[in-house]
């Protein structure tokens, strides 16, 4: 895993580090009303961290500084998950995203995933990127969009990430969206 450095941000491996910038953004119950896990404790944010420095799926999105004296890289505002999907003749890859809210309505999560969409079609030979969201989340799907991916499916109530005192899932609704190598390919040129 090598840096990716977009014009505001660098998409870096983790760090164990990073623990106490991850709280800042999986510590809060708003930015995870989507995800399908709880919102972490600064003690679990250390583990992560420690675990993430292993898994080449997650990037850390960084603030990229201008400044050619200091690092390159500043503040963690979020991270980016890419995941190659089985069979892997497929070469299929699945996209997913969680962004600080401080950070939103900044086309930062825009920016990084085209990033990271470049290195899997332009350098890792993909063929399909997926991504699922909740139909709710009218910020994700709208992201998606922005990426030039197209919605494929809407499964109906296909997936639970809570239950109710009495155990009964709360069951929710996902778009699926997919961009195909040759229509990110024909993106970029007209860019």
């Amino acid at each position: 895993m090598t840096k990716i450095l977009v014009d505001r941000l660098v998409l870096r491996p983790f760090a164990a580090t990073d623990a106490d910038a991850m709280y800042g953004y999986l510590g809060d119950p708003e930015v995870l009303r989507y995800e399908p896990y709880p919102p972490f404790d600064q003690r679990q944010c250390e583990h992560e961290a420690v675990r993430r420095v292993e898994d080449g799926d997650f990037w850390a999105v960084c603030l990229r500084r201008n400044d050619p004296s200091g690092p390159a890289e500043g503040e963690l505002i979020g991270n980016l998950w890419l995941h190659r999907t089985d069979p892997l003749m497929a070469r299929t890859w699945e996209l997913g995203y969680v962004f600080g809210k401080q950070w939103w309505n900044n086309g930062y999560a825009t920016e990084a995933c085209r990033g990271l969409l470049d290195r899997v079609f332009f350098e890792l030979g993909a063929h399909r990127v997926t991504a699922s969201c909740d139909p709710r989340n009218t910020a994700s799907w709208a992201l998606l969009e922005r990426l030039g991916m197209r919605r494929e499916a809407h499964h109906v109530r296909a997936a639970t990430f809570r239950s109710d005192d009495a155990g009964i899932p709360f069951w929710h609704d996902a778009y699926v969206y997919a961009v195909l190598e040759e229509e990110w390919i024909a993106q970029a040129h007209r860019s």
